[in-house]
């Protein structure tokens, strides 16, 4: 069989891909024999239904996504030539039906093969931004204070929270014609963007930005004080910018875990693990 059993390939949307497969000796020079394709390529949709139904505990219809596509044949065994037009993992087989309709399978486990996103064929640099890092103090070699300090560990100290000032999305914004045109960076990597801790479990006077207390929102600390626009309206602004300069947005969102008191652990407490106590599990730094 090519590709050979067992092989694992990259592949991206809007290549093909070529299988065969012959007989050997098997056949006896019969001419009855066919070929199939077991595979779930063309079927992500029914492949995500069948992952997510795993996880969630539901019932799942075995092998639901998959389909044996017939394979045409040729002077010397049997071929087929696939369009590649979703991104996921796939995997495929090739096997023979002799004349009784029994299977031959080549040794071996599935071809698997990964298919990315046209996009990611080139140009794949990524700039990573910490956006509280991009405010006035962005250029400064050091930004310790200690008569600040000092201030502020008193209030600490006191019980109050304090929070230094931030970098906005309007000055990464404004960064962006340098990162993307001059750097030649063509993805912008946004460390977390959401609203963190600022009492219970805070990590250090910002908070740590892993622990979201609302997966769909942002920092205000983040945010520029416009009453013609939200928080939401400025990263939006930020994503804009960086479309019409022909770049992408990752957003790194960490989906296990989230900072104590946020939206779901509030709203539902039964989607966190809890230790035998009782008490929530934590992942711990």
């Amino acid at each position: 069989m090519t590709p050979a059993t067992g092989e694992r390939l990259l592949r991206f949307v809007g290549d093909k891909i070529h299988f065969s497969i012959r007989a050997g000796n098997k056949s006896g020079g019969q001419k009855n024999w066919s070929a199939r394709l077991r595979t779930n390529f063309g079927r992500a949709a029914a492949r995500r239904r069948e992952i997510i139904s795993a996880h969630a505990g539901r019932a799942v219809v075995a092998n639901s996504s998959w389909r044996d596509v017939p394979m045409p044949k040729t002077a010397d065994g049997w071929q087929i030539e696939l369009p590649l037009a979703e991104v996921g993992y796939f995997q495929a087989k090739a096997y023979l039906l002799d004349g009784k309709n029994w299977q031959h399978w080549p040794d071996g486990s599935d071809v698997g093969i990964s298919v990315h996103p046209n996009f990611a064929r080139t140009a794949n640099t990524i700039y990573c931004a910490f956006t509280r890092l991009f405010g006035a103090t962005k250029n400064l070699a050091s930004i310790a204070d200690e008569k600040l300090d000092a201030q502020l560990k008193w209030l600490e100290a006191l019980g109050y929270a304090t929070l230094p000032p931030s970098g906005k999305f309007r000055d990464l914004a404004r960064q962006l014609p340098f990162i993307v045109n001059q750097l030649g960076c063509r993805i912008i990597h946004l460390l977390p963007v959401h609203p963190t801790p600022t009492t219970y479990a805070r990590f250090g006077r910002f908070g740590s930005p892993y622990a979201a207390l609302d997966l769909t929102a942002v920092d205000p600390a983040l945010v520029e004080f416009d009453k013609r626009t939200t928080g939401i309206d400025q990263f939006c602004e930020l994503t804009c910018a960086a479309h019409s300069l022909g770049a992408r947005v990752f957003i790194d969102i960490v989906i296990n875990h989230t900072g104590w008191g946020s939206t779901l652990q509030e709203n539902c407490p039964e989607f966190f693990l809890k230790n035998p106590s009782g008490e929530f599990a934590s992942p711990g730094a």
